[in-house]
């Protein structure tokens, strides 16, 4: 299982998930390029390591395990995988 950064995230990129990430799969971060011109934040689903914290911070509900993420976002399941494939 890992955690998904679902679409309350766009536009917003609040940054607490990625200061509390013990593992720092949450990207891209204020200090990379490509943190401007990203959407929304995505978590590495191959580094996640399903601790949670990243959920508990989220000042939008955009973070969820992958098993509850809503129905109407399950496409940002593949989007958060897809940024990391790049």
């Amino acid at each position: 299982m890992a955690y998904t950064i679902a679409q309350p995230c766009v536009g917003v990129k609040d940054t607490a998930c990625v200061e509390v990430c013990p593992v720092e799969c949450i990207h891209p971060t204020k200090n990379e390029a490509n943190f401007s011109s990203a959407e929304q934040l995505y978590i590495d689903p191959v580094t996640c390591i399903d601790c949670g914290a990243c959920q508990s911070v989220c000042p939008v509900t955009a973070i969820y395990p992958n098993e509850q993420v809503p129905d109407q976002w399950k496409n940002f399941i593949d989007v958060n995988a897809k940024f990391y494939q790049k």
